[in-house]
């Protein structure tokens, strides 16, 4: 694998998970679920958060439930085929921050896409597919990440 021939790429994943990080720290933001103290950024006076997945139009919270779910599949991918890189990802504390957003996020996106009123019920379908198999390949590299950091050195 490319990792193994190029092994300054382990330096380039530790400065990309960050970003990757912030990708669920948005969707939270965008959702009205950033805890308090979550950022280090100062929040403006003017920029109180309203906005929820109850309220936000329809559009938006379908643009969040695809962003969402090509994030985690992208990210179960990753860790499927190269599970090695789990213990770059441990160093930012992954499973805590996956862990956090999952329970944050997930309930309340699921929540709603239930409750909420469409025109055209293949776009609830839609969006409850994506939330599920957004919600399966999150506990899948949850999954990768435990038995990576935690399980296998124990095995060995």
């Amino acid at each position: 694998n490319i990792f193994t021939q190029q092994p300054s790429y382990f330096s380039d994943l530790d400065e990309t998970l960050p970003t990757v990080l912030q990708v669920f720290n948005n969707i939270l933001h965008k959702c009205g679920l950033q805890c308090e103290g979550a950022s280090a950024e100062p929040q403006k006076l003017e920029e109180k958060v309203t906005m929820t997945p109850e309220n936000m139009p329809l559009q938006e919270l379908k643009d969040i439930v695809l962003y969402l779910c090509d994030t985690c599949t992208t990210l179960w991918a990753f860790l499927d085929v190269f599970p090695m890189a789990c213990q770059t990802f441990q160093k930012h504390d992954f499973c805590y921050r996956l862990a956090s957003f999952y329970e944050l996020a997930i309930p309340e996106l699921e929540s709603v896409i239930k409750r909420r009123q469409y025109e055209d019920s293949s776009v609830c379908a839609d969006m409850w597919r994506r939330i599920s198999h957004s919600r399966k390949k999150m506990i899948e590299a949850f999954h990768i990440l435990i038995n990576q950091v935690c399980l296998q050195p124990i095995l060995e």
